[in-house]
């Protein structure tokens, strides 16, 4: 039985309901009326439940699906502005015990190199992604009680958050490890991490049983209610994700967004962000032994009507994605990526041998950080790494309050200035630099209060001068 609060995986995730939603967006797939009315309902920007976006995703009236992309533009627009958060990912350990068929680091793969970073090994990917520019990461790890246990872990987020390399600084680390008890959740929050994302990879459960044979990530129902304990243990961010093309597309995006319901249900605050990778050819798998595999159109218009249901959640799209992809759904929700990624276990300090092979999975997009800047520019993003609400305890539901209102727009574009000033001064090429300064000069305009204009210019004059980490 559906339940929107409920605390069991197979009440708040409901087979029957997800069924029945499909069966209803069916229905209605040209119905001009009801696909207007829910379009209409988009257009207050509260969101939509999974059930009216499952009809804008069926919608095959093209009038009606243009009106979707426009919308969807708009709201990102509305809420995001014109900004795109930079981050890169840093996998520590391929060890992993899990049997998921969809991943190489299966247990029983023993074609790909196992690796572990010592946190000597750690501390040099990152003083080189620190070169590069970046000051927010994602960890990775496989699930390995034995090699990578919570407390490697924590050491690593300690030994990443204490090192200063010239004016680099990782400021915000963000963790994508397996599920946890309430009490690893507290443990991570107390070592000050940024957003907690897991991937669902699949919401159907007969599906993700069969996927998932062997290992602790084998149990759906400790999986998929790992976010309720990650609040529970204090977390105020988490993220969500489903891996395209292990099952059907439709019946995902409800899933996801009845998880999305569920946590603004029950802790009044949903997702800080969803992501949308799609199964991707890796070391011992092929992305075709996969039936349910979706179109570039499809994949836009997932990204679309996601934007559209959830305006105020932060969207990511990886290197899993090539360059003409991640362009086309910049425009239609995307408000994070990824730049100069490494998916092999170390790799930033140096290229990793052929033969050693330990990617989690292939990178479509292969560009630096530096060209991947200087792309989002000429496109008329600003690319951003500011990481000051989470220092400043915009988390949570202050963060969601402040975003749905629009008042977190008075901090981020001023934010992402002063951090777009910091890269251009230690770390772009000259071409990157010159389109940079005339982005700044350009978007200082656009700061609506005179006073905090003022403010914002009088900080990139002391960022020039060799002042770092100012913020609003």
């Amino acid at each position: 039985m559906y339940d929107q609060k409920s605390a069991h995986a197979e009440e708040f995730i409901d087979h029957q309901e997800i069924l029945d939603t499909l069966a209803y967006a069916d229905a209605h797939r040209r119905d001009a009326a009801v696909i207007g009315a829910v379009l209409e309902k988009a257009r207050l920007r509260k969101g939509l439940d999974h059930r009216e976006a499952s009809v804008l995703l069926a919608c095959e009236l093209e009038e009606k699906n243009q009106e979707i992309y426009a919308l969807a533009e708009q709201i990102k627009k509305d809420f995001y502005g014109n900004r795109i958060v930079m981050f890169a990912p840093l996998y520590l350990s391929n060890y992993c015990v899990n049997g998921c068929l969809y991943c190489p680091y299966h247990a029983k793969n023993r074609h790909i190199a196992r690796k572990k970073l010592t946190q000597e090994e750690i501390r040099a990917e990152v003083i080189a992604l620190q070169d590069m520019g970046h000051k927010r990461l994602a960890l990775e790890a496989g699930e390995d009680p034995v090699n990578n246990p919570l407390e490697y872990i924590l050491e690593s987020i300690r030994t990443i958050y204490s090192i200063r390399h010239k004016n680099g600084a990782i400021r915000r680390v963000n963790v994508n490890i397996a599920a946890l008890s309430i009490d690893g959740y507290r443990q991570l929050k107390e070592a000050g991490i940024g957003t907690y994302i897991l991937f669902q990879e699949t919401y159907h459960k007969e599906s993700y049983e069969k996927l998932h044979p062997a290992g602790p990530k084998s149990n759906y129902a400790y999986h998929t209610e790992a976010h309720d304990r990650a609040m529970q243990g204090g977390i105020d961010d988490v993220g969500l994700g489903v891996l395209f093309g292990l099952e059907l597309y439709r019946y995902e995006f409800a899933g996801l967004l009845m998880h999305a319901e569920h946590l603004e249900a029950v802790y009044g605050v949903g997702p800080h962000t969803i992501s949308v990778p799609r199964v991707c050819p890796a070391d011992d798998i092929d992305p075709g032994a996969f039936d349910n595999g979706i179109s570039d159109d499809i994949f836009a218009k997932l990204v679309a009507c996601i934007r559209v249901a959830v305006p105020y959640t932060g969207m990511i799209v990886s290197t899993r994605e090539k360059k003409e992809v991640r362009e086309r759904v910049l425009h239609l929700g995307i408000s994070q990526i990824s730049g100069g990624s490494r998916t092999s276990v170390g790799g930033y300090r140096e290229p990793e041998p052929a033969e050693e092979n330990s990617a989690q999975f292939d990178v479509s997009d292969r560009r630096s950080l530096d060209e991947v800047v200087r792309w989002l520019m000429e496109l008329d993003y600003i690319p951003s790494f500011c990481t000051a609400c989470y220092r400043e305890g915009r988390t949570g539901d202050r963060f969601m309050s402040l975003c749905k209102s629009g008042q977190i727009q008075n901090c981020c574009l001023p934010n992402a200035l002063l951090t777009l000033q910091e890269y251009l001064e230690d770390y772009a090429a000259d071409k990157t630099k010159r389109i940079g300064e005339e982005m700044i000069r350009r978007r200082l305009s656009e700061i609506g209060s005179e006073k905090v204009r003022a403010v914002a210019e009088e900080r990139l004059k002391k960022t020039k001068l060799g002042q770092r980490d100012l913020y609003f």
